[in-house]
């Protein structure tokens, strides 16, 4: 890829030139690799979501523009960082790391920075804030000889705020006010940021519109607010100019918009764009051997892209011995018809489960702390019906092998959304719960980085915190347990590759016997005859149990059949009856992982 390699190649001919070319050499963990497939199946993955900024700082030669303590600026993390606390990671149970966008950003925009990643200016240059492609080459290189994964976050929707509308036709950036306060509203309106017009944004005069506002190029290169790269990028027609979203139920506007802030919306129906944004990606992977890409705002760009992306990405990879490459999709939406339909044949391997963070995450476990808000259990069961039908049930050709309904990444929180601990109003016993679901439900857990720690900062950039303040810490609460899930995940078939079936669920959340109470096996499928039995309460205020006005829970584990609750240091044993049901009582906000006798492992 054009430039990729720039600054080395010019040092090297730099060093020839003076007769030392000999002295100057790239490490051999940052030189490019050879392709392969590192992954067996995904399901038996377990992805930590890390904000390169956020994690560690290894070289404080990158340390620029930095002001410590200050979240909305630069920390200082790097990938450098990363590769020195890999061993925290793996003790975690961590088998896959998704780091943040690489490439080269807008610095900063109204003394608000993007250490984020996602306001980017050159494609086909990495960050210089997070090191070179030799010490993005060596972090992934250092995952992969532990068995680890590595995902690349990337943005194809918008780039960085790099030009303006022109809507006076000064050659200028303007921001206009308007009203007295008094007798008309105070109003304002800006060439950076224009609302959304249906026409385009519109130029005009004393005389009236003029037509669509000129797109002007910024030019800041102290900031590096230029005009973007590669080719296209850095002409108006790679943008489609409708302004701002006001309404995202608007389905033009969701699709065409700027988002809010500046980012300007790319013209992806394009030909020349398209090909340009196919490019760029497979060649990042080409260059660092990347094991997947979790891809951003997938709800604002047309499906029609994501069916010639995908499929592009997947022949040129598999040509190349890269297989089973996972593609999932972020849509910040909590419809299962929405989030289904981009898991539709010759689209994505899987997305986030949005609407289980809403529906059972925030609803069931996050409001556990109230009773007046927290909802019963059958939620998750109503949840996991629609999940059956609405997202895709055959494995993407080219794909990673499984079933797009199989394979949706669970997670509690992430960078877009307040932590869960901010929400449950710091109820520890609710996260580590809640935790407990996505390690033993179907798809791929997906950890944020910090909740081993119980980070609880509210919405960007509170929750968006330095994670090297913690100093690495192994011995917490949520740590041990986080590890422990990881441990059992990895030790039990049944709870990476069982089918599903809901055995108990309630509506009654209060003083009722079974208030609060979940429970599921997971057996069956790619799972063969490996059994578990998952059992939660919820509920925050009582103990509950699997039994309510005289019926109690059935399982499909033989009557006599002895289960194990190996989530329990003491090892607590239950017996299915001869009519094949099972009676388990649980403390508040406790869960049970039950597993038959002669299936335990030591």
């Amino acid at each position: 890829m054009r430039n990729f390699v720039s600054s080395i190649v010019t040092l090297l001919a730099l060093a020839s030139a003076s007769g030392v070319a000999s002295c100057v050499s790239i490490p051999e963990d940052g030189q490019k690799p050879v392709l392969a497939t590192h992954v067996d199946d995904w399901r038996d993955e377990v992805i930590y979501q890390a904000l390169v900024d956020r994690f560690a700082n290894g070289d404080v030669n990158n340390d620029y523009r930095v002001k410590p303590g200050k979240l909305a600026r630069y920390q200082g993390g790097d990938w450098k960082g990363m590769a020195d606390h890999l061993d925290y990671l793996e003790a975690l149970g961590i088998t896959t790391v998704w780091i943040s966008p690489i490439v080269k950003n807008v610095e900063t925009d109204a003394d608000v920075d993007a250490y984020h990643g996602y306001w980017a200016q050159d494609l086909t240059e990495v960050n210089p804030h997070f090191g070179d492609l030799a010490q993005l080459r060596s972090l992934v290189k250092a995952a992969h000889a532990r068995n680890m994964k590595v995902v690349l976050d990337v943005v194809v929707n918008h780039m960085g705020q790099v030009f303006f509308y022109d809507m006076n036709m000064n050659g200028t950036p303007d921001i206009y006010f308007g009203g007295t306060g008094s007798t008309s509203p105070v109003s304002r309106s800006t060439e950076y940021d224009p609302d959304w017009d249906a026409r385009g944004v519109q130029a005009s005069t004393s005389l009236g519109i003029a037509g669509r506002a000129p797109i002007v190029f910024l030019n800041a290169p102290e900031i590096n607010r230029v005009p973007p790269k590669p080719g296209v990028m850095g002409r108006g027609e790679a943008y489609h100019g409708f302004g701002r979203v006001l309404n995202y139920e608007d389905d033009a506007q969701r699709l065409l918009g700027d988002f809010p802030g500046g980012l300007k919306d790319v013209a992806t129906e394009v030909p020349e764009v398209r090909a340009t944004l196919v490019d760029v990606y497979v060649k990042w992977v080409e260059e660092v051997d990347f094991d997947g890409l979790r891809l951003d705002t997938v709800k604002h760009v047309e499906h029609e892209f994501w069916q010639v992306f995908s499929k592009a990405l997947r022949t040129r990879l598999a040509a190349q011995g890269k297989n089973k490459f996972l593609l999932f999709g972020e849509a910040f939406d909590g419809r299962d018809e929405l989030l289904g339909s981009y898991t539709v044949p010759g689209e994505l391997d899987s997305v986030f489960y949005f609407s289980q963070h809403y529906n059972a995450v925030r609803d069931v476990f996050e409001y556990a702390h109230d009773a007046t808000k927290q909802r019963g259990t059958q939620q998750i069961a109503d949840l996991w019906t629609r999940r059956g039908t609405l997202y895709g049930t055959v494995a993407q050709e080219n794909g990673i092998g499984i079933a797009p309904q199989k394979a949706l990444v669970n997670f509690l929180d992430n960078h877009d959304v307040a932590r869960f601990l901010y929400e449950a109003k710091g109820d520890t016993h609710a996260l580590r719960n809640a935790l407990t679901l996505i390690f033993t439900e179907e798809g791929i857990p997906c950890v944020y980085y910090g909740t081993e720690q119980d980070f609880s900062g509210g919405n960007d950039p509170a929750n968006r915190e330095i994670l090297w303040d913690k100093q690495f810490a192994t011995g917490g609460d949520t740590f041990m347990h986080l590890a422990k899930l990881a441990k059992l995940r990895k030790s039990y078939v049944a709870l990476r590759r069982g089918d599903t079936r809901v055995r108990w669920s309630s509506y009654h959340t209060n003083a009722e016997a079974d208030a609060g109470i979940f429970a599921f096996e997971r057996t069956g499928g790619d799972a063969g005859a490996s059994y578990a039995l998952v059992v939660m309460n919820t509920n925050a205020n009582k103990a509950s149990e699997t039994r309510s006005d005289g019926t109690t829970m059935a399982v499909t584990a033989a009557s006599g059949t002895t289960l194990v609750n190996v989530l329990d240091p003491q090892r607590a044993s239950y017996t299915v009856g001869v009519d094949g049901t099972l009676f388990v009582s649980l403390a508040a906000q406790t869960s049970a992982l039950l597993v038959p006798s002669d299936q335990v492992l030591n």
